[in-house]
């Protein structure tokens, strides 16, 4: 008796599953697909459920049994990133009261994404009961970067290097400029050049006649004589 109510449920189950196949076409980021490594694999991810597929020789995924419900497509591989895909699977009640709506639909996502903001549409096509797609690679995987190579450019970037470039063209370009001066601005510019410190002016003379020495020796000497002044000062009292 038992047997006989379980059958007929078992058996509608199994009519009312969905096959999924996904299939990776070749691209300019992927030539050649089936070059991928054996360990890609797929998940199917809803609450409470996880359907995972590997990849098959012919470069598809194939998901059997899928029951109704919203899905989110994962494409695991240590070489290449895939686009996440948001996937629905509707049931037979949905597909009576909704007309023109295909057993499964998929649209473009991403980590973080509000699930009822639907992305990209992805052409689905099939039958009922069997419904295939494609998924597209974003570009591969880099673990490891490359070292720079040396480029003369590089050199353009040094503070160091223009710093010494702007000295250089100072010393070897001012006296070309100098000679092709005209004589009345180049007699002004030297006027200014010996009024200035550097060409021996009063600012100069005065630091050049500044005698440290002397200056701490006079402290010195003011602060010593103070003591004597005291000493007679108290003599006479």
């Amino acid at each position: 008796m038992r047997l006989s109510t379980l059958l007929p449920a078992i058996f509608a189950s199994l009519t009312t599953a969905t096959h999924i196949l996904i299939a990776i076409p070749p691209s300019p980021q992927i030539p050649h697909p089936s070059s991928l490594p054996p360990s890609t694999h797929a998940t199917l991810t809803t609450l409470g459920a996880l359907h995972k597929a590997p990849l098959r020789v012919d470069n598809t995924f194939s998901f059997r049994n899928v029951t109704p419900g919203s899905y989110l497509l994962d494409i695991h591989c240590h070489t290449h990133v895939f686009a996440p895909l948001r996937v629905d699977v509707h049931s037979a009640a949905f597909l009576q009261e909704a007309a023109g709506v295909k057993e499964v639909e998929a649209w473009g996502t991403f980590r973080g994404n509000e699930w009822n903001n639907k992305g990209e549409v992805v052409g689905v096509k099939g039958e009922k009961g069997k419904w295939e797609f494609d998924v597209k690679v974003v570009g591969g995987k880099e673990y490891f970067l490359e070292r720079a190579g040396f480029s003369p450019l590089s050199l353009l970037k040094n503070p160091m290097i223009l710093i010494a470039g702007f000295s250089m063209a100072i010393v070897f370009g001012m006296p070309y400029l100098m000679d092709n001066m005209d004589p009345e601005m180049r007699a002004e510019f030297e006027e200014r050049q010996k009024a200035g410190p550097l060409g021996g002016g009063q600012s100069a003379n005065a630091l050049q006649n500044f005698d440290l020495a002397a200056m701490l020796a006079g402290a010195g000497s003011g602060s010593g004589t103070s003591t004597p002044k005291n000493k007679e000062k108290g003599a006479a009292r």
